[in-house]
């Protein structure tokens, strides 16, 4: 693959525009672009959270979660396409799976923490929760394959489970949520 990029300064976007890849040009507050941008976020934070030591399927499969998500902002970036396939909610779901298997069920809420790792993983599940809620936002005004959506709503449910996992392997437990009447009375 050669050179993508030659020049990082372009200045093409200082009139509030961003181009796609089709070569057209979009607002930069447009709907489209702010979905990717909350895609890219979210790849940032998987990131982040890559950089804790994690068990090694959980590694593999953010990772492969990494790359569906440049699969699906490129999807973006290319009104029409459909470059995402079905088959990765399945995989998602499978996962999901997995890993739940192991998990007591959910007698109450639970709050965003238990270790460093768990913490991160709930920050990618509300940023992928907002790239859902912009998604259906686009979704509105112009087509978008289920597959993305579908995959946005599978892999916000998969990073709760797996905060879960992380927050239980680390040692320091789930939070639970108590409502102010119990924390009150106790």
């Amino acid at each position: 693959m050669g050179n993508r990029l030659t020049r990082i300064t372009t200045r093409t976007g200082d009139d509030g525009s961003t181009g796609l890849a089709t070569g057209a040009r979009l607002p930069k507050d447009s709907a489209r672009i702010e979905v990717m941008g909350d895609v890219d976020e979210l790849n940032s934070v998987l990131g982040m959270l890559l950089a804790n030591v994690l068990p090694a399927p959980q590694t593999k499969w953010l990772l492969e979660i990494q790359h569906d998500l440049f699969d699906l902002g490129a999807e973006l970036a290319l009104p029409g396409e459909s470059l995402l396939p079905a088959e990765r909610v399945a995989w998602l779901e499978e996962r999901l799976e997995e890993m739940n298997a192991g998990l007591p069920p959910l007698q109450e809420f639970i709050l965003p923490g238990g270790g460093q790792a768990a913490t991160v993983c709930h920050l990618a599940r509300a940023v992928t929760r907002r790239a859902e809620r912009h998604l259906v936002h686009l979704a509105r005004e112009e087509e978008v394959t289920a597959a993305t959506r579908q995959y946005l709503n599978r892999l916000s449910d998969l990073l709760f489970v797996m905060a879960r996992v992380l927050a239980r392997e680390a040692g320091d437990g789930e939070l639970f949520w108590r409502s102010r009447r119990v924390r009150e009375s106790g």
